[in-house]
């Protein structure tokens, strides 16, 4: 789990995700929304609440644990 912070390039993140094998998910903080990014539907939703004001507040999350490490590399390249 990594709470995403600040995040400018979402067409990094999205490659990131697609090059995941297992799903990945976007959850709200308050864990009272979530989206499966592997989904497309729910990848514009979700894209479209990391763009609003709380786009900080969100946690991704991997359900293949062997993914992490090409999302670890997404967030290393963008500090």
């Amino acid at each position: 789990m990594r709470r995403l912070k600040n995040v400018r390039d979402i067409n990094a993140l999205m490659q990131a995700v697609r090059n995941s094998k297992g799903d990945v998910i976007l959850r709200s903080a308050d864990g009272t929304e979530q989206f499966n990014l592997k989904s497309k539907l729910s990848e514009y939703i979700a894209i479209g609440r990391l763009c609003e004001q709380d786009g900080d507040s969100w946690e991704i999350f991997c359900m293949d644990k062997g993914d992490e490490g090409e999302l670890l590399k997404f967030f290393y390249t963008i500090n």
